[in-house]
């Protein structure tokens, strides 16, 4: 399912394209200025929602919303400014796609007065969620990544193909040292909204456990207060500047 709020606000004619994985994530990134599109942390799915689009519509393309944690020194809140995201997987594995410099700078001096941890480091795109510790830590010493989603690298891909500015904010949800259940991992619908029948039954098969459903529901509290902190600074059209000579009508 795509869910898309095509307004425009005084960056231009076209919004800047919010490309999200869960349904509060685009809910959060909504606004003027702005359009969304989530496909519920389906890479393919996202790829397909944005080949149907008629044309890119947008004058630049952001990835945001919440991510897991490589680097062991950030905690649930903490918000990666990307410059770049390193593809990971069979589709063009090791390849690097960079964010536009003059965005990322732009995006974190409107972050400068976040009351969370800003960085500037590349985040890892995936095609299938990094659940273990170790399977972090193998991830971050192949890419240097600080954090890794299923949605940037679809969405960086999307851009350079239209010749379009593209950037990303993400928000630490899960950290480094801490697993994320499998099966909750999977509970989502196709529109990115929670499954709560799936996360039922995980708990019924002991497939997920109480205890780890509780701290990841504090974890993305945590991480949700903060990109709801983070997308008040970012403001209209998500706080892209308008660049003036890379705005392309193509659609």
């Amino acid at each position: 399912m795509i869910v898309v709020e095509d307004t425009t606000g005084p960056n231009g004619p076209h919004p800047v394209l919010a490309v999200t994985g869960l349904a509060r994530e685009a809910r959060l990134a909504a606004g003027p200025g702005v359009a969304t599109v989530g496909a519920g942390g389906n890479p393919e799915r996202l790829r397909n929602l944005l080949k149907g689009r008629s044309g890119p519509g947008c004058r630049a393309v952001m990835s945001i919303g919440i991510a897991g944690g490589l680097d062991p020194d950030l905690v649930p809140g903490d918000v990666v400014v990307a410059t770049g995201v390193v593809v990971t997987g069979s589709l063009a594995g090791g390849q690097r796609l960079t964010a536009h410099p003059q965005v990322v700078a732009a995006l974190a001096q409107r972050l400068a007065d976040a009351p969370s941890r800003v960085i500037q480091a590349d985040v890892a795109g995936v095609e299938a969620a990094v659940l273990s510790p170790h399977a972090k830590a193998v991830l971050r010493a192949e890419t240097g990544a600080a954090a890794v989603d299923m949605e940037s690298q679809v969405a960086a891909a999307f851009a350079e193909a239209h010749g379009l500015p593209f950037c990303a904010v993400r928000v630490v949800c899960d950290p480094a040292d801490r697993a994320l259940p499998a099966a909750i991992a999977k509970a989502l619908k196709p529109d990115g909204e929670p499954d709560i029948l799936a996360v039922l039954s995980a708990l019924a098969r002991r497939s997920a456990t109480l205890g780890g459903l509780v701290r990841l529901a504090r974890d993305s509290s945590a991480a949700f207060d903060s990109l709801g902190r983070c997308r008040a600074l970012l403001g209209v059209g998500l706080g892209v500047p308008d660049l003036g000579e890379l705005l392309r009508d193509v659609a």
